[in-house]
């Protein structure tokens, strides 16, 4: 390992037993482990507002103080949900959401939407969401996605800013490559990832070098339509998200619909140690079968994962 992935893999004790690690340039302690917003509203919807919170103050009570969301979730709702949770709380937690916005205008009304959504007067971090179409990263740049969000930077409503993407590797090299030095940089992270448009032995080795944080996502893979895949692998969700964990990333954001998922990983972050070798290496080999045609990544391959506004903004049908 490197030294510039040790010091990302690097950890500092809390009292709850969830570790934290650096946010990259900005030196900042997060929890490992990231509430995903949209999971945690779809929880709200599903089993009401009361069983919502109580999975949200719970995440947070166990030491889950880095929460995400999106300008784009669930139509609003996610945001309009944990701004209700921050209440009282806000000053305890890391808060990060996605900015849908190429353009100038756009990203304002993101911000702006955000905001009141949330109930606050700033984030922590701000991201470009989905910067999964090859222009993305030239959009972000020529029509004042990143003008916008300096303005806003300096303005006290966005302490950092970066990106997110699912879709290839190459993207987010042409982004972290354009001149601007991101905070942090978002991608797929699992064992299948390593096999196939490999977003972590190509994308994390660059951040590393530019000490941009990463937070890693879908590490189960999967989604709506691999079950119509047939599958036969051995590959458990405690085995990604302990290899996720176990790569330089500074947080994995994870969606949760229940406390038994929530536990489940707290009890695998508290005190967590990386994979010894013989264990990794035994995750690709169960990996391996399976994850060089894409058939658990079909965010990847396909346009059936990039949100319905992003579709309509390149000029494709919203229900691809």
């Amino acid at each position: 390992m490197s030294a510039l992935a040790g010091r990302a893999l690097a950890q500092k004790n809390s009292a709850n037993g969830i570790p934290t690690r650096r946010l990259g340039r900005t030196g900042e302690q997060v929890s490992i482990l990231c509430i995903g917003g949209a999971h945690l509203g779809r929880a709200a919807q599903d089993d009401g507002e009361k069983a919502g919170l109580k999975l949200a103050h719970a995440a947070l009570d166990n030491g889950v103080s880095f929460w995400d969301n999106a300008y784009m979730y669930l139509d609003g709702y996610a945001e309009e949900f944990m701004g209700r949770a921050l209440k009282g709380r806000r000053d305890k937690v890391f808060l990060m959401t996605k900015n849908s916005g190429r353009d100038y205008k756009f990203a304002k009304e993101c911000l702006e939407t955000s905001l009141r959504r949330l109930q606050t007067d700033s984030l922590d971090l701000w991201q470009f969401h989905e910067t999964n179409y090859d222009n993305d990263p030239d959009w972000v740049f020529e029509k004042g996605g990143l003008k916008f969000a300096l303005e806003a930077q300096k303005a006290g409503k966005v302490r950092y800013i970066g990106f997110t993407g699912h879709k290839h590797p190459r993207i987010h090299t042409k982004m972290l490559n354009k001149g601007y030095d991101w905070a942090t940089a978002q991608m797929p992270i699992n064992p299948m990832d390593y096999f196939y448009r490999s977003f972590q032995r190509e994308v994390v080795p660059l951040c590393a070098a530019k000490d941009v944080g990463v937070l890693g996502m879908k590490c189960l893979g999967g989604g709506r339509r691999v079950a119509e895949i047939p599958s036969t692998t051995k590959v458990t969700a405690e085995m990604c998200v302990r290899w996720a964990l176990s790569l330089p990333i500074s947080s994995l954001v994870r969606g949760y619909l229940n406390m038994d998922q929530l536990m489940a990983d707290v009890k695998i972050a508290r005190g967590f140690k990386p994979l010894e070798e013989a264990e990794r290496k035994r995750i690709m080999a169960l990996a391996a079968p399976e994850a060089g045609d894409g058939r658990h990544e079909l965010f990847k391959s396909t346009q059936f994962y990039d949100g319905p506004v992003y579709r309509k903004m390149h000029g494709f049908a919203v229900d691809a």
